[in-house]
């Protein structure tokens, strides 16, 4: 993450001390700020290249990757295993039906439902974005040796698990004030 600069853009007043925080968050050891940064960049990265190319965004690339892999699956299942908000799935399923990357179906088992799965031109343009997906995250780890990618994915993956406790709080302290 990158640093903030102290050089301030306008003349600072001379009351700094009383207008900062000593229990001001340092994000250069803040795991959530880092996290976040990182989402960020690679999102709007991703949609800076994906768009223009090939006509999707980050969400729907998500969506589209998610499918490739499970086809017949319902929005709520979409939204759970991208951690992308409903409203979001439901407007870039929208886009990519209209679009005919998606096909949406009624789900035989719940007739309220619908079930998404990619169309042929779905599946050919996700092998075309896969690979430049793959070649983006090859440069993002090259850094890193091969015990080390195994060891950086476990610990995202604990970290993952623990963000409903982590939300639980939130809803229940107000952080002692």
């Amino acid at each position: 993450m990158k640093k903030l600069g102290r050089k301030p853009v306008a003349q600072a007043p001379n009351d700094h001390a009383s207008r900062t925080s000593r229990e001001a968050i340092d994000f250069a050891d803040y795991v959530p700020a880092h996290i976040t940064y990182l989402a960020n960049k690679l999102s709007s990265g991703a949609t800076a290249i994906y768009l223009p190319r090939f006509g999707v965004g980050i969400t729907e690339w998500r969506i589209m990757a998610l499918l490739a892999r499970d086809a017949w699956v319902a929005p709520k299942r979409v939204s759970d295993a991208t951690g992308l908000d409903k409203g979001a799935v439901s407007r870039s399923i929208h886009s990519l039906k209209t679009a005919g990357i998606v096909e949406v179906r009624p789900d035989q088992y719940d007739g309220r439902s619908q079930v998404l799965a990619l169309t042929s031109r779905g599946l050919r343009l996700h092998d075309r974005m896969v690979r430049l997906a793959r070649e983006r995250e090859q440069i993002l780890l090259s850094g890193l040796s091969k015990e080390e990618r195994s060891l950086l994915v476990q610990l995202l993956a604990r970290i993952e698990s623990r963000v409903p406790l982590a939300n639980a709080v939130s809803k229940d302290s107000d952080g002692g004030a």
